[in-house]
């Protein structure tokens, strides 16, 4: 009986060491920087990957920079002259001059961002109508997604000190709905392509039956005369979408998805038309191991393969123009 004990409490106590091992140490998980999600969705069967929204507080002003097109355009506004010798105002200091004041402008907006879901890449042979009226079979790439809207909004707010607005602090708002205009650009990481998304009538109620979606479908167009509501559940419905490619290089294997029109935020090197203006858009990064054989058959995998080999691991990050593994990335093109 003794030796029955001993055996039991032998047996309990290898259970707790291997429970407590195998107990994950949240301090020591690495922060991901790409925290996308995983839903099970109602209106189209099967799962989604869900990317958070991400505006930034940096996107909401521009500046301090100089409105050199208004000096150029306006010389009368310089101090100088016989009033002014000495190019310095009577009774306010120089800082407080129009044209100083044009040298130190800060540039102040209201940033919002969507929350982007989408199912897995695919594809699918479709017969699509030629400019002729025939039709031809294509092999149609899509991507069907949902867009819902979230709120946190940033909006600078100004706190009136002395009689003046001094804005030291940002407030997250929301608005009833809003509006996507979206563009999606799949994009070959080997030879360069480029392929925007096309308006293919005849694919959408197929992808919408194979999906088997019951809310409606939206192309690109149709889908930026739909309001957008503002919810906060977790299980809203949101509004679903479809982008379709087709006379994509049948050889590609590391290919993205860009994003367009999930945000109003942008960047702007200097002033003025020469200046380059550059949208945020949502990179979602895609593999596809396979060839030109049963190219239907292939599974789009999303996300940079991972390899335990240093060497591979760097050529496949050099692919898709990264530093380290991300599934996804929002970036200024």
């Amino acid at each position: 009986m003794s030796l029955g004990r001993n055996c039991l409490c032998r047996v309990c106590l290898v259970g707790v060491v291997l429970l407590t091992l195998a107990k994950p140490c949240s301090s020591q998980e690495p922060t991901r920087k790409d925290p996308s999600t995983r839903e099970q969705t109602q209106f189209a069967p099967g799962v989604v990957t869900v990317i958070p929204p991400a505006p930034k507080p940096e996107e909401t002003f521009d500046g301090p920079m100089t409105l050199q097109s208004l000096l150029e355009a306006h010389p009368e506004i310089q101090f100088g002259g016989d009033s002014h010798p000495d190019g310095t105002p009577h009774f306010d200091p120089r800082s407080r001059t129009l044209v100083e004041m044009a040298k130190q402008v800060i540039l102040r907006r209201e940033i919002y961002c969507l929350e982007f879901s989408f199912k897995p890449l695919r594809h699918i042979y479709l017969d699509i109508p030629r400019a002729d009226g025939r039709m031809q079979r294509k092999l149609v790439w899509y991507m069907v997604y949902r867009v819902r809207y979230r709120g946190g909004d940033l909006r600078p707010a100004a706190d009136t000190v002395a009689g003046v607005k001094i804005y030291k602090r940002l407030e997250s708002i929301h608005y009833d709905s809003r509006y996507f205009f979206p563009t999606f650009v799949l994009s070959d990481h080997l030879t360069g392509q480029r392929f925007v998304d096309q308006i293919l009538p005849t694919a959408r109620e197929k992808i919408k039956i194979r999906e088997q979606i019951d809310a409606p479908l939206h192309n690109s167009i149709e889908i930026t005369r739909v309001k957008i509501p503002y919810s906060s559940d977790n299980a809203a419905a949101g509004v679903w979408g479809v982008a379709t490619w087709t006379d994509v290089d049948p050889n590609l294997d590391f290919v993205s998805v860009e994003v367009y029109g999930l945000t109003n935020a942008f960047e702007q090197e200097g002033e003025g038309p020469d200046a380059p203006y550059r949208r945020k858009a949502l990179r979602l990064n895609f593999y596809r191991p396979g060839d030109t054989v049963q190219q239907a058959d292939d599974e789009i995998r999303f996300g940079v393969p991972a390899y335990e080999s240093e060497k591979e691991q760097n050529y496949i990050l050099q692919q898709y123009g990264l530093d380290e593994r991300l599934d996804y990335q929002w970036m200024f093109r």
